[in-house]
């Protein structure tokens, strides 16, 4: 079986409202590692549940499937509004050390006034104003250390407040795509992001300073030509190098995952863009993206 010449990285995002109990997320994971897919996603949010409804800590999701996978990175969504930042450090690096380097975190916000007054928190923070927090909070989070040095830090990158943090901080870009008709407006977003890396001094293209960028895509599966034609669509797309891959977002969290690994991605495999194997152990690994340089806490002022 061929090998790509450069990497398509695949990822998925397991958001299965209205479940509390962590093992569906479990069975989950372990299919997409035997997709050999690079991470798995899992939403979060500060805001309350509905009436009667739970909701499960994603970081805490994630922590307990980490012993049950071996491979794939674990990427959890992390609201950095309200949140501490040593606690959010000291969270993001046990998930790193019980994964053994799988860790990765994508960074939320929130300007929503239900959450800030269940913090007790006025005026509610503005768009920028939460971006500009989660640039201290990011920074913050770059000085804890573990097996990869510090977890992979991906972002939703649709506003302009959110592409800037991404110049600055990611590592991982999601860009949304509603439909496959969407190239152009993925394509144009990828190189706005590079674009604005560039001018903070990063190589986007480079291991050290790399972004990487996915089309963030909606699938629903029904039969095994779904899942070739969404081959096709990556195929395509890769190599018209609108991304440098896909994250993709079941409809069906049963349904699609399943043809996605047994559909989609032999299909890739057989076609030489996908790999058959894991390149390393952690999720830097899987991403082609170096070790970072350890940071040091800033010193103190003293008296």
């Amino acid at each position: 079986m061929p090998e790509p010449t450069r990497p398509l990285h695949l990822a998925v995002a397991l958001d299965r409202p209205g479940t509390y109990d962590a093992e569906p997320f479990v069975r989950a994971a372990r299919l997409a590692e035997r997709g050999r897919l690079d991470f798995v996603t899992l939403g979060d949010s500060f805001g309350p549940p509905r009436r009667g409804a739970g909701r499960l800590d994603a970081a805490a999701v994630l922590a307990r499937v980490a012993p049950a996978t071996e491979r794939i990175g674990l990427v959890p969504t992390v609201t950095t509004t309200h949140t501490e930042p040593f606690r959010l450090s000291a969270s993001l690096a046990a998930l790193d050390w019980v994964s053994r380097g799988r860790a990765g975190w994508t960074v939320a916000v929130s300007a929503s006034e239900s959450e800030a007054r269940l913090f007790g928190r006025r005026p509610v923070p503005s768009a920028e104003a939460a971006w500009r927090e989660a640039d201290a909070v990011a920074d913050a989070a770059a000085r804890s250390w573990g097996p990869q040095g510090h977890p992979v830090v991906a972002v939703e990158a649709i506003t302009p407040p959110s592409r800037r943090f991404a110049a600055r901080h990611a590592d991982v870009a999601f860009v949304r795509a509603g439909h496959a008709g969407d190239a152009r407006t993925v394509r144009a977003a990828r190189d706005d992001l590079r674009r604005r890396a560039r001018e903070t001094g990063r190589d986007p293209a480079a291991a050290r300073g790399r972004l990487v960028v996915l089309a963030s895509l909606p699938v629903a599966l029904y039969a095994a030509a779904d899942a070739v034609a969404l081959a096709d669509l990556v195929g395509d797309w890769y190599a018209d190098g609108v991304a440098d891959g896909f994250h993709f977002r079941p409809r069906n969290p049963e349904r699609d995952l399943a043809l996605l690994v047994d559909g989609t991605v032999p299909v890739l495999q057989h076609r030489g863009l996908l790999r058959g194997f894991y390149p390393g152990g952690t999720l830097r690994e899987h991403l082609c993206l170096s070790r970072p340089a350890k940071r040091r806490a800033p010193a103190r002022e003293t008296t």
